[in-house]
């Protein structure tokens, strides 16, 4: 077994555009839960909302600057038409409520009728709507290898998106760093304790929840459009599973943390690379065959993130103190 091949290949899907994807969405999960305590279970919507959005834009023959904005706008428009009449939910309710709202996006856009503007249950090719991103990039065409790693500068896949989607990353960690240590991120923290005892002090509690879920659903959004320039628009491949693995990355690089949705994405595209890669190489295929491993990966995986939660509740970087949050 070529260990030293997999462990290129394990890095190489930590730096990639799927950890990026996953890294933002769980930061935004993290204003909603960690700082805020809503229970959102629709962060796969928002970065629907954001790949449409970016998309459907650019194939229209908008700039990559102004794509962007639509997809942040298409996120805030959710967030508004998602929290005004839901926000008052608390725990559970709050979660089926908006698990259902990112499922309704996801049937919208496999439907047939709008089939001219989203591409149904096809979705948006990615030759569509990518050629603006790689024409916005300042390196000159070619391929780059950088040790083992060898990819393109500006095509799909390329280090121009690896460029920007980290640096969009480190962005979305200053703000979470500031908003934590800002007046408004201590109400947001109070919100999370006790609601009923910041609503006492003359605070908005609904407000400031309904700036928490937009906050959170914008860095979702963006997610979702490093998520599609690696790939295509593809509806089914943002549905439920995206969610809950966003849910596990922050969960297990510690919730209401600076880096813990960043290390927590790391370490969970490393690890299912990892265990495919050792079973792949230990396992003979006569036992378990290559759609066995894929899925036999993702079981392990699944136990060890358990093993984790039980015995660690509060994450890698948590503070166990955190998640004494006010979800009646």
């Amino acid at each position: 077994m070529d260990f030293g091949s997999l462990f290129t290949n394990v890095v190489a899907e930590m730096i990639g555009p799927t950890a990026i994807a996953y890294a933002l969405a769980a930061i935004g999960l993290n204003i909603h839960f960690g700082l805020t305590g809503l229970i959102n279970m629709g962060q796969a919507g928002f970065m629907l909302l954001g790949a449409y959005g970016f998309a459907i834009s650019t194939i229209a023959g908008w700039p990559v600057w102004a794509a962007v904005l639509v997809a942040i706008a298409a996120a805030v428009v959710f967030a508004l038409l998602l929290g005004i009449p839901t926000l008052k939910l608390r725990g559970d309710y709050l979660a089926i409520v908006t698990i259902a709202a990112a499922e309704i996006i996801r049937i919208v856009g496999r439907s047939t009728s709008l089939s001219s503007f989203t591409g149904g249950s096809n979705g948006l090719l990615g030759n569509s709507f990518k050629e603006s991103f790689s024409g916005a990039s300042p390196f000159p065409d070619g391929r780059f290898s950088l040790g083992p790693f060898t990819y393109s500068m500006n095509d799909s896949n390329s280090w121009w998106l690896r460029i920007v989607g980290w640096a969009l990353v480190a962005l979305a960690c200053l703000l979470v760093y500031l908003l934590m240590r800002s007046p408004w991120g201590r109400v947001l923290k109070g919100i999370r304790e006790d609601e009923d005892a910041v609503r006492s002090l003359g605070k908005n509690v609904y407000g400031y929840k309904l700036q928490a879920l937009v906050t959170g659903g914008v860095l979702g959004a963006l997610g979702g459009i490093v998520f599609t320039l690696a790939s295509s628009v593809q509806p089914d491949s943002l549905g439920r599973p995206v969610t809950f693995n966003t849910w596990t990355i922050l969960l297990l690089g510690g919730a209401a943390t600076v880096f813990g949705p960043v290390l927590g994405s790391l370490l969970f595209w490393g690890a299912l690379i990892l265990v495919r890669g050792l079973l792949r190489g230990l396992v003979p295929e006569t036992i378990l065959s290559t759609q066995q491993v894929e899925q036999a990966g993702w079981v392990l995986v699944g136990i060890t993130l358990m093993l984790l939660i039980v015995f660690r509740p509060q994450g890698l970087l948590g503070d166990k103190k955190e998640l004494a949050i006010n979800v009646r």
